[in-house]
């Protein structure tokens, strides 16, 4: 007989197991019942596991526990709610846990970390506040388990000073308290506090505190803190693992040391999609997209498929080489593989065909976007400002306001660039002073600036644009020198003000054009004591003056 009852357990077993309906799930119920393996603690955690895939079994699994003596195992009542934190319903999981407290459930160490974790997932301030209450007086505060629970919870929802709080209260701390607050600061974007946490930990850090902090490191751009990380990660007793590695890559990306990115990316044992797009994205940063292509290449070679996000990138890259043929291609990949358009790949196929002078089809993929966010219009603004299409930048910016997209800098540097290119100075006058004015409170950065001395140099008004030189908060780059330069000359070696020339020779350059043009200049006015002193401080700063045509009347196309 009790073979019988072993068969019958063992058959019931496997039906839970094959079980995906409710309905179907109380008839193995009732035979549970029958047979007396419900009393079963093997049993009973495989209903468990079954009832918390489903929210809608919430009240027949609270039914089912409320049976068991939570006494003899508190590990059901513990697994439905960690089933429920896990699933698509983390606020089931709080739900749960109220009801079964209710039913006369105590809960345990190992309670309340799940229960946690289902607030930190839906960002419940309020009832993970309601469940710390019930940790400090049922006395688990000096839990590190409990107490790393509360502080993962309390970064997560960005309650800095509740976590800082339990933090500097903790008796005892591990890697995981340490590296909890370390994760909730660059969540937040206090990077600074999280660089400044990380070298005061005094426990051995693991990957995960690795990555937290180089992820600060390079959004600060801390290269000397990446660095000493990455020599860290070589002592360290889990090595440099493929997650750390593509955070160095990616620290060192954003902090410009394109060379060390790339030496972590050859050295890598195996690759994964994350560690071809930071170097490959990274490529792209740092205006190496005939670099990134090549690697795009390798990668496809690789036999690694290429997502949505690296294929974002790439497209940038065809943008910046005017690689039509290649974008195109990418195009109808993204179409062949079913990728989902988001917003991102939408406005880099609308800066990729803007860029290689497609307007037509950049327009049709601009107008065809149900979603549009301020990156979409300033690549179009972008592109058209750079073939020339002046009004149709302005026509297109007053139907961005128009639909309540407000305009950033970028904007502003498109609309003046457009104006630059077709000599339109009232227009870029007024947008100028658009830009500045209390509706948008945008200050003019150096290449506002630029795009405006330029305007007015081709205009041949030298005197607006000086006085516009001087009245800059910055001091003028050698674009603008050049194109100050060059409209002296052109109005018949006119002689700048002294205080823009003392400007001049405090410029950080090695573009030898400005410096010939400008001494060519003293030498039509017979100043030749100044040309001496140019030609003397293109010796000291071991400056050569090479031939070609002067290019510094280039227009601003802006980015």
């Amino acid at each position: 007989m009790s073979k019988i009852k072993h068969s019958l357990k063992w058959a019931l077993f496997a039906s839970i197991q094959r079980c995906k309906k409710l309905t179907t799930f109380k008839k193995i119920h009732a035979q549970l019942i029958t047979s007396g393996a419900v009393s079963n603690d093997f049993v009973v955690n495989r209903v468990v596991e079954f009832l918390a895939k489903g929210p809608n079994f919430v009240d027949y699994a609270c039914d089912f526990l409320s049976e068991y003596d939570w006494k003899v195992s508190s590990f059901p009542f513990n697994a439905l709610v960690s089933g429920y934190a896990i699933g698509e319903s983390p606020k089931t999981a709080f739900l749960v846990y109220r009801r079964i407290v209710k039913d006369g459930f105590l809960p345990d160490m190992f309670t309340f970390p799940a229960v946690l974790k289902s607030c930190a997932k839906f960002v419940g301030i309020g009832e993970g506040r309601q469940v710390h209450g019930v940790i400090i007086k049922m006395g688990f505060v000096c839990n590190i388990y409990v107490e790393n629970s509360l502080v993962h919870f309390y970064s997560v929802c960005k309650s800095f000073g509740d976590a800082s709080r339990v933090f500097d209260e903790m008796l005892v701390r591990d890697v995981v308290s340490w590296t909890g607050v370390i994760s909730g600061y660059v969540r937040a974007g206090l990077f600074d506090e999280a660089v400044g946490l990380f070298l005061r930990m005094d426990v051995e850090p693991n990957a995960a505190t690795f990555v937290s902090v180089l992820v600060a490191s390079g959004r600060k751009g801390y290269l000397s803190v990446g660095k000493g990380i990455h020599g860290l990660s070589f002592k360290s007793a889990f090595g440099v693992g493929l997650e750390v590695s593509n955070a160095l890559m990616d620290m060192y990306v954003k902090c410009g040391c394109l060379p060390g990115a790339k030496q972590v990316f050859d050295e890598l044992p195996e690759r994964d999609i994350v560690s071809w797009t930071s170097i490959i994205s990274g490529l792209v940063q740092c205006n190496c997209p005939k670099e990134a292509l090549e690697l795009f290449q390798d990668m496809q070679s690789s036999g690694i498929e290429p997502d949505a996000i690296i294929l974002t990138s790439v497209l940038s890259a065809c943008a910046r080489l005017g690689a039509l043929d290649y974008g195109r291609w990418v195009h109808e990949h993204i179409e062949c593989k079913a990728i989902k358009w988001d917003i991102q790949i939408g406005t880099a196929m609308v800066d990729m065909y803007a860029k290689c002078g497609c307007i037509e089809m950049s327009m049709q993929i601009f107008d065809g976007m149900p979603h549009k966010n301020v990156l979409t219009w300033n690549a179009l603004l972008n592109g058209l400002a750079m073939h020339g299409h002046a009004y149709k930048v302005l026509e297109l910016f007053e139907e961005m306001v128009r639909v309540g997209m407000r305009p950033n800098e970028v904007t502003f540097l498109a609309i003046l660039a457009a104006c630059c290119h077709c000599g339109l100075v009232n227009e870029g006058r007024q947008y100028f002073n658009r830009m500045k004015s209390q509706q948008y409170n945008l200050p003019p950065r150096l290449e506002h600036y630029g795009c405006m001395v330029d305007l007015l140099c081709r205009a041949r008004l030298l005197d607006e644009a000086l006085e516009l030189t001087k009245a800059m908060p910055m001091s003028p780059d050698v674009r603008i020198m050049g194109a100050l330069l060059s409209a002296c000359k052109e109005n018949g070696n006119a002689e700048l003000p002294q205080e823009i020339l003392d400007r001049f020779v405090e410029l950080d350059s090695n573009d030898s054009g400005v410096y010939v043009l400008l001494s060519n200049i003293h030498a039509s006015n017979q100043r030749w004591d100044d040309v001496t002193r140019i030609r003397r401080l293109m010796k000291e700063k071991g400056i050569i003056k090479t031939p070609r045509v002067n290019c510094y009347r280039v227009g601003w196309q802006g980015s």
